[in-house]
């Protein structure tokens, strides 16, 4: 009797299981095949890189494109020098629901259009016109090119020069004196990236950002996003 019972019970959880799981839309993740998942986490596990911008050099159909944003801590850039190959690569993602977090775009000349020591990864089975000295100008330090060469594919780190300095702490390092040894450091030229927030309190209540520090090519750092007036609240007195 006991034996009946359970078994009955488990037989209806597995009908209202498969019932849920027809039901529910699929996801983009859910949508790539186990082969591009496969591939591109070979790519990703031997390239070592845990998050950042990734770029991938001859997309083709997009389809590789989309399993390298393995999670989000990437954001991929898809680039072809064909057409139709864009064309089909951003119907693909889309399909997917993933554009935006991963894009696509044509590839013109044998200039890569980002400013130096931008990217975290770049993939290409094929470079085409792009020379490798213009794939390392866009890796930012500790960045790696993995790049398939006569069939073989092979991984090239860019060194972080000797001459960058870290903040670790508030003022510099735990001796509390607020200069370092960065040689490379300069008044800002060029904007390297645009992240969030766009707007911030002003320094003179309180800051927005309190707190910001550098370590091993990783910045972290203190955020409120609270309202200006918040800063500046006083509780009215009874």
């Amino acid at each position: 009797m006991t034996v009946r019972t359970e078994t009955k019970w488990i037989s209806t959880t597995v009908i209202l299981v498969l019932a849920l799981v027809i039901g529910l839309p699929v996801t983009g993740a859910e949508q790539l095949s186990s082969a591009e998942r496969k591939q591109a986490r070979k790519i990703l596990d031997a390239s070592d890189v845990h998050g950042g911008l990734i770029v991938h050099i001859g997309c083709g159909d997009g389809k590789l494109t989309a399993a390298l944003r393995a999670n989000d801590s990437y954001l991929v850039h898809g680039l072809d020098t064909n057409v139709k190959n864009v064309e089909k690569a951003r119907k693909y993602i889309q399909s997917l629901k993933l554009y935006g977090k991963v894009s696509v775009d044509r590839l013109n000349g044998s200039r890569l259009p980002y400013i130096d020591n931008l990217v975290n990864l770049v993939v290409s089975e094929r470079l085409g016109g792009i020379t490798m000295s213009e794939v390392m100008r866009v890796l930012a330090p500790n960045g790696v090119a993995y790049i398939k060469k006569a069939g073989r594919w092979a991984r090239t780190v860019k060194p972080r020069p000797k001459d960058i300095d870290e903040w670790t702490h508030y003022l510099y390092d735990a001796t509390g004196n607020a200069v370092s040894h960065d040689q490379v450091v300069d008044p800002p030229a060029h904007l390297q990236w645009v992240g969030s927030p766009r707007w911030s309190r002003h320094h003179d209540r309180m800051a927005s950002m309190s707190a910001l520090v550098s370590a091993n090519g990783r910045i972290f750092y203190i955020l409120t996003r609270a309202r200006q007036l918040s800063s500046s609240y006083r509780r009215s007195e009874p």
